[in-house]
């Protein structure tokens, strides 16, 4: 009887993790599901799309240092009413107007971040038909150059030609920060779901064991070997197993649905996560996390911008004192006729130049005012990147450190797992053999389970770590590389 007994417990306590896969399920890796949410979910949408964004912002910019060209016209410019015109004697007398006064102009100009002033080139042609009259007039330039410098002012393109490459540097590598977050957020699903699997597959395990328990202790309790008690508690068991049957396979829609959702998998199979191994090669020193986080992370250009910015704030605070001179100088030819081709013949010499000035008399200290504003906001910023700097090394120093303890934990808790199955099959046997109460038997059952989850948990902490290292110095330990994205 013992030895019939004995060996339907061990069939009974036989781990179901063999059962075959059904054909409607798909199998995922970590880093399969990683690779999913990075080209799927809206959230790497949404970084592509902030990309091209940041890029088309560049090219406004280059395109503000490159020379312009442009058309103008009136065309035509016909016009028949009446207009008043003043006489020699003070009156008003209203004079039938009927023309057309049609004009094209061909302007060209460059920028010169240098000096923030700009050159300028024009060839324009008028012609001017009076109905009236019966009469034809062309009016032209048929080239003309000129300068316009502003003095003592603010120069927006030389601080523009600093900062705005330090923004598009750092949209770049914000991409690449973004990808790397998805991976940290992806990976979060990724171990809610599988640590809902897992608790599935324990309930689901657990169910059938006290099923097969409680069948065995029926035949014990049929021989007057355990108490009416024991059996009672072996059906709660039962109840309890068959609960937890149910709230693992909720848990596991939800984490499954939070997955999908998140990473972009489309399709109605079912999700089976495989158990995601140990980087145990890979070393990591502070040191390094600190040299390659600087290098490529957008705060570390970030921290250099911000200082740009508030000196070019100084600059114009001081540029924009109240103060403002500005010199025009152009030099070409004009002429006018009754014919188009003799504006283009013999054309007179036309030169201009003007210096414009705005000198504040009484301002009550206003201009000083916002100098001071912009050196104190310059103080104050330069205080804030520093501190932002030591809240990032300590950043990624603190995470570096918990990288290297989470390794050891999973070693640990690898050991416990392994220790607790051991437990969990002499209590099984034991139980059997009748020398172990059912109370025993429950706290390894549940020592099992718990070692278990804790593995799992220790696999998400390692894993969690990982990408957050990753993501904070976009550099990839396993491969000793710096990311990259196309």
């Amino acid at each position: 009887m013992r030895k019939r007994i004995f060996m339907l417990m061990m069939t009974i306590v036989i781990c179901r993790s063999a059962v075959a896969i059904p054909a409607d399920t798909i199998t995922l890796s970590l880093k399969e599901v990683v690779a999913m949410a990075k080209t799927n979910s809206i959230a790497a949408k949404q970084a592509i799309t902030t990309k091209e964004t940041k890029y088309w912002e560049w090219r406004t910019f280059r395109a503000n240092y490159q020379p312009q060209l442009s058309l103008q016209g009136i065309l035509p410019g016909y016009t028949k009413t009446y207009t008043q015109v003043q006489q020699p004697n003070g009156t008003i007398l209203f004079q039938p107007v009927h023309n057309d006064n049609s004009s094209l102009t061909l302007n060209f100009s460059q920028s010169i971040a240098a000096t923030g002033g700009t050159i300028y080139g024009t060839t324009q042609l008028q012609r001017f038909d009076d109905f009236d009259r019966n009469n034809v007039l062309y009016n032209g330039i048929p080239y003309g150059i000129g300068y316009t410098q502003p003095l003592l002012q603010f120069n927006s393109l030389k601080w523009d030609k600093k900062i705005e490459p330090l923004k598009f540097d750092e949209s770049k590598q914000a991409f690449i920060e973004t990808q790397e977050k998805i991976a940290v957020t992806v990976t979060e699903y990724f171990f809610d779901l599988l640590l809902a699997q897992v608790n599935l597959s324990i309930a689901e395990t657990n169910f059938g064991n006290t099923q097969g328990i409680l069948t065995i202790a029926e035949t014990k309790f049929e021989l007057g070997k355990i108490s009416k008690n024991e059996i009672l508690q072996l059906q709660l068991e039962v109840l309890n197993a068959k609960k937890a049957v149910g709230t693992a396979n909720r848990d596991v829609e939800i984490a499954t649905l939070n997955l999908r959702s998140y990473a972009g998998i489309s399709g109605d199979e079912k999700l089976k996560l495989n158990m995601p191994d140990v980087v145990g090669k890979m070393t990591v020193a502070a040191d390094k996390v600190l040299e390659e986080a600087f290098e490529n992370r957008s705060d570390a250009i970030a921290f250099v911008r911000r200082l740009a910015e508030a000196r070019r704030d100084v600059a114009k605070a001081k540029g924009e004192n109240g103060l403002t001179a500005t010199l025009r100088a152009n030099l070409g030819y004009s002429n006018a006729s009754t014919r188009i081709f003799d504006v283009y013949r013999s054309p007179k010499n036309q030169q201009a130049i003007e210096l414009q000035l705005s000198i504040p008399i009484m301002d009550w200290g206003r201009s000083k005012s916002r100098t001071k504003t912009a050196l104190a906001n310059e103080q104050f910023i330069t205080y804030t990147v520093e501190q932002d700097k030591q809240t990032f090394k300590q950043q990624i120093v603190t995470q570096v450190t918990l990288f290297n303890m989470m390794k050891e934990q999973i070693l640990l808790t690898d050991a416990a797992e392994k220790i607790a199955a051991e437990k969990y099959k002499i209590a099984s046997e034991r139980y059997i053999l009748g020398n172990l109460s059912i109370t025993d038997l429950s706290i390894a059952f549940q020592e099992n389970d718990r070692a278990k989850r804790d593995y799992v948990s220790s696999l998400r902490d390692f894993w969690a770590a990982y990408y957050q290292l990753r993501y904070l110095s976009l550099y990839d330990f396993e491969q000793n590389k710096k990311i990259t994205y196309s």
